[in-house]
């Protein structure tokens, strides 16, 4: 019988998490270097994933900053590149950059729409193509593709259809690539947050936004989530805790969901 605590270390394994410099990423990031995992941060904007990466260095654990648009093949392909180059394999990768566009449907721009699809979608696509080609090619590896409860309900009082529809594709994308390769050794599986209190979304709260308190009323819990309370599901999913685990669908929403 294995010893449980084996099961979620994630000791001398190197984990991909785009967008990891802040908010819900920089958390999950920080939970698998905890499990002892080497962290790789894709990011567009590299000045707080550097302040992440003191962070996670501290935890005794290798941590590489590499900047790149993940929507962009030629960034994907050269980062993926380099940490084949520098560690040898890519054992876990946490698809969470992302962003948020709302507008009535009716007043949705075409730019804003393609925006939002492809950084949420098409981005995590390509990304989890190329490295899948590493995992596959070695016969193990988890993708982790963070979606959203948005991609499973639509939500309320905000209007967001750009978003709600990007992640919803991610779920399905996330549960195609899991029925191709799951006889090759790679599970992909969708961890779905629902209301979390983030960078993102802290000017709604600072300005004591009405949709908040909608929010909450909603939500079983009354709350908001943290990003630190997705640690935990994150390294379940990175470790061999979840090897009977794919295409898959984790929400995280405080019971939201549940109403």
């Amino acid at each position: 019988m294995p010893n449980v605590n084996e099961l979620f270390s994630l000791k001398g394994r190197t984990a991909i998490v785009t967008g990891g410099g802040q908010g819900l990423g920089k958390s999950m990031a920080i939970g698998l270097a905890q499990a002892g995992a080497d962290i790789v941060i894709a990011a567009r904007r590299i000045e707080t994933a550097l302040a992440t990466q003191k962070e996670i260095e501290a935890l005794g654990v290798k941590c590489t900053v590499i900047k790149g648009d993940m929507r962009v093949e030629e960034d994907v392909i050269r980062m993926v590149n380099q940490v084949v180059e520098e560690y040898g394999k890519i054992d876990i990768l946490f698809n969470n950059a992302g962003t948020w566009r709302g507008d009535d449907a009716e007043k949705v721009t075409t730019e804003d729409w393609k925006e939002v699809i492809d950084v949420n979608l098409t981005g995590p696509f390509i990304v989890s193509r190329e490295v899948g080609k590493v995992m596959l090619k070695q016969g193990k590896g988890s993708i982790i593709n963070v979606a959203s409860m948005s991609g499973m309900i639509v939500n309320t009082p905000q209007n967001q259809c750009a978003y709600n529809a990007s992640k919803g594709g991610l779920i399905m994308l996330t549960k195609s690539m899991a029925a191709e390769w799951a006889d090759r050794g790679v599970r992909v599986n969708a961890l779905c947050p629902g209301y979390m209190r983030t960078e993102m979304s802290e000017e709604r709260y600072q300005r004591k936004d009405p949709a908040i308190e909608r929010w909450f009323s909603m939500t079983p819990m009354g709350r908001s989530g943290v990003p630190d309370e997705l640690m935990g599901i994150a390294v379940y999913l990175a470790s061999d805790a979840s090897s009977f685990v794919t295409g898959s669908t984790y929400l995280v929403d405080g019971g939201y969901t549940a109403w």
